[in-house]
């Protein structure tokens, strides 16, 4: 080996080692991904991890997903409560069984940022629970933020589709709507997106959907990389602020 070649790889070793210890020190980018059915049907591997990797780096990178099928906010939020009445149903069984991912991942682990992406809605409209979903969605990520000891947690929402504008199927599908909507524009590092083109095309079966309620095979492709947009956005701001404070 001739003496500029291994000085070469000498330098191109030191950076790659600096650039790791620099990425340690600062700690990594959590994602935590939740919601229902059609955040089950993601599949963050094809579009939201390459996308975030590509901006932060694969070592720099932590993604937690756990969603179940056809359920209410409440299997999340501990504290939820109906407008009326005394709540009997079980209530925070997912977001347990969530964090026990979450701390699995992030074990020993250094974070510099935590975004926090929710699918989900449908059922509460279904249920006709829309009147309380703000202080329910709000109230989740109230308990979020105290568990993880941290109140700089990015949140991206996706807003339930035009699955049921009229409010025929699902009689709160509009109210859940605004109140995604609301809570996503209530603090500067929140933010939602539209997924009402989504659920139009071919389904990962083959079936040929329109206005449906789960999203096509292309449209799940799409929902990862608007998440993954939109959180890469939100933690430029929220690290641009740090530089500017200091």
């Amino acid at each position: 080996m001739n003496v500029m070649k291994y000085l070469y790889l000498l330098a191109l070793f030191t950076l790659v080692t600096m650039s790791n210890v620099n990425a340690d020190q600062q700690g990594k980018h959590l994602f935590i991904l939740s919601g229902q059915s059609n955040m089950k049907g993601l599949q963050p591997e094809i579009s939201f991890i390459p996308a975030v990797e590509a901006e932060f780096g694969k070592d720099n990178v932590i993604v937690v997903l756990d969603a179940e099928s056809a359920q209410p906010i409440r299997r999340w939020y501990k504290n939820w409560k109906p407008k009326e009445g005394n709540n009997s149903e079980v209530t925070g069984d997912l977001y347990d069984r969530l964090m026990k991912k979450v701390s699995a991942a992030t074990k020993g682990k250094k974070l510099q940022t935590v975004t926090f992406i929710w699918m989900q809605g449908e059922e509460d409209a279904r249920q006709k629970h829309g009147e309380v979903y703000v202080v329910s969605l709000k109230g989740l990520l109230e308990q979020l933020s105290n568990d993880l000891g941290r109140n700089d947690i990015n949140f991206v929402i996706g807003r339930i589709s035009d699955f049921d504008l009229e409010d025929e199927k699902y009689f709160h599908w509009t109210l859940v709507r605004k109140a995604q909507v609301e809570v996503a524009e209530t603090d500067p590092q929140w933010t939602w997106v539209n997924t009402d083109d989504l659920n139009d095309g071919i389904s990962r079966k083959g079936k040929e959907i329109k206005n449906d309620l789960h999203y096509s095979a292309e449209g799940y492709i799409i929902l990862g990389k608007r998440f993954a947009k939109e959180s890469v956005a939100l933690i430029k701001k929220s690290t641009q602020k740090e530089v500017e404070s200091d």
